[in-house]
């Protein structure tokens, strides 16, 4: 019997249609299956940096595609790990994401705030998320990780959740990535790689291939 496998790919900050990795997997994944069986598709689109909207956005992606599988990167895993009755493979989460946007959200309001963290943070050019990092926009990040972490096993989620960390990842001596934080919600889920935060091709293809595969069955 053939089966047609959607995975709904959500990108992280600045990211968008043209991330690397969910571009990689689209490349390599139908290598290791059979096609007469089974095909894999990998559908990744670029959402809006205002949660509220991208939320929305999200929802109506899941409701067209309706993913057998999510695989969340970054600051995006959040909006993965919201996502409830489906599989979760997370890539580098940022749970600790959220909550620095919305501390800095005062930041804005110093005169040139804004326009210095438009600069620091500019997306490559290309089908990517374009960051406004408004005092109103950063705010609304205050309620994100905790509806993210409302579909976590700690408090009575049944989905299944497995995570990638790098140990290289040098978002974590800030705690924007922060596996002790992961551990608390989701317990011993997670796989530390030799690499950094943006999960390098040798380690999509010995690690979160064979894990895609795994969770599909």
């Amino acid at each position: 019997m053939f089966r047609q496998i959607n995975i709904l790919y959500i990108h992280g900050m600045g990211g968008g249609g043209d991330s690397r990795i969910p571009s990689v997997l689209n490349c390599l994944l139908n290598d290791y299956v059979d096609p007469a069986r089974l095909h894999f598709s990998v559908h990744v689109r670029t959402y809006d940096f205002d949660p509220e909207v991208a939320r929305e956005m999200i929802a109506g992606w899941v409701e067209e595609i309706r993913p057998q599988l999510v695989i969340g990167e970054s600051l995006g895993a959040c909006h993965a790990i919201a996502i409830k009755g489906v599989p979760h493979i997370l890539v580098s989460p940022s749970l600790g994401g959220p909550v620095w946007l919305y501390r800095a959200g005062w930041l804005t309001l110093i005169p040139g705030g804004h326009a210095l963290a438009g600069r620091i943070w500019r997306p490559r050019e290309g089908d990517r998320q374009k960051l406004d990092f408004s005092y109103g926009k950063l705010r609304k990040y205050g309620d994100y990780l905790t509806r993210a972490l409302d579909n976590s096993p700690r408090r009575g989620s049944r989905d299944y959740f497995h995570a990638f960390f790098g140990e290289k990842d040098h978002y974590r001596k800030s705690g924007v990535v922060s596996v002790r934080l992961w551990r608390r919600y989701f317990g011993e889920t997670y796989t530390m790689y030799g690499g950094t935060h943006f999960m390098e091709e040798e380690f999509i293809e010995s690690l979160l291939i064979p894990k895609i595969l795994e969770v599909i069955g």
